[in-house]
């Protein structure tokens, strides 16, 4: 067969075949009368070993070294084709992530990609102070890449740098607390911790029902951060949640502080007491929570809590009795 028909029948044109048979990769088994090279099958069958390991990636010289090292073995150079393929599409990856960020940002002219693009690298740096510079100047010049600020945010480790990205982020637009939110569900605690930090300080209600969400996640961190959040910002449904810290004795003084809060609303407030109440006459609890619930009375206005404080300043807990009374005190002064 001659070059032209290999070619044809191969795909493979008939310069990259001389090219093959320069290298010596294939040559043609024979000459026609007139010179011309003259394929057979083994050669064609050859051509397309050829061609299917260069669908593989490998290059002509791996490829020559495949077919003429008889102590070749394929397993080691798959794996190494396999570490460079995911190399290469990590790389693709985050040029592509890169561009759907400069994108987001709407750049005007040149001037905004540049500094968008620096921007990104000072969010990525490895000096701390340059990541807090670029999250204070974000928004500043152009429009913030917003994906890139949550990124930073839920990865960010320096408590001054997470605090300016969460600044940052609470300025940044409606879209934050949905892309902020997927960090919830991330295998890693400090990510979803860092998540819900950050939705603790977002305003508008889709941060607070992100934060409901978060009253239901399965991390006891989360449920902590969504509640005391919550509270400050008067969802009742944060109470049970604040009333369980108070009996872990985990961050219970601003537990303590959130009901308060709640408890503006005289209904609200009999109905926290009432709970308080609750726990402390079911029995489970340690004289330490059985202390931290009746201390969370002395914020709790209304009959219901004082009626409660009255009843526990004769408790057979010694501590619980003497914090009553001192708090019935402070009670008739007001």
């Amino acid at each position: 067969m001659l070059i032209g028909e290999v070619a044809r029948r191969s795909g493979v044109s008939a310069r990259m075949l001389r090219h093959y048979e320069s290298l010596g990769l294939v040559r043609p088994s024979g000459r026609t009368g007139s010179g011309y090279r003259e394929y057979s099958e083994q050669d064609i069958q050859r051509i397309f070993h050829i061609e299917s390991l260069r669908s593989l990636g490998l290059s002509l010289r791996e490829i020559e070294r495949a077919l003429h090292d008889p102590g070749f073995t394929p397993s080691a150079l798959v794996d190494d084709l396999i570490r460079q393929t995911r190399e290469r599409i990590a790389a693709e990856t985050e040029l592509l992530t890169r561009l759907r960020r400069i994108h987001a940002a709407d750049p005007a002219g040149w001037e905004d990609v540049l500094r968008v693009v620096a921007l990104l690298h000072a969010l990525g740096s490895s000096n701390a102070g340059a990541r807090q510079r670029a999250a204070l100047s974000s928004g500043d010049a152009v429009p913030v890449p917003v994906e890139a600020l949550v990124e930073a945010a839920l990865s960010e480790t320096d408590p001054n740098v997470a605090g300016a990205l969460r600044w940052a982020l609470a300025r940044s637009g409606e879209d934050v607390p949905a892309l902020l939110a997927r960090g919830l569900g991330s295998p890693e605690a400090a990510v979803r911790e860092r998540a819900v930090q950050a939705l603790a300080e977002m305003p508008g209600d889709e941060a607070v029902a992100r934060l409901r969400d978060g009253l239901g996640h399965p991390d006891v961190v989360v449920r902590r951060h969504a509640a005391l959040a919550l509270g400050g910002r008067g969802v009742t449904d944060a109470v049970p949640t604040l009333v369980d810290m108070i009996v872990a004795g985990s961050n219970d003084t601003d537990a303590s502080d959130a009901l308060s809060v709640l408890a503006g609303d005289p209904a609200m407030a009999d109905r926290i007491a009432a709970t308080l109440v609750d726990r402390l006459t079911a029995g489970v609890t340690g004289a330490p929570a059985r202390g931290r619930l009746t201390q969370a009375l002395a914020g709790i206005p209304g009959a219901r809590a004082s009626g409660a404080l009255v009843e526990l300043a004769h408790d057979s807990d010694r501590a619980v009795a003497v914090t009553a009374t001192y708090l019935l005190r402070l009670r008739d002064v007001r």
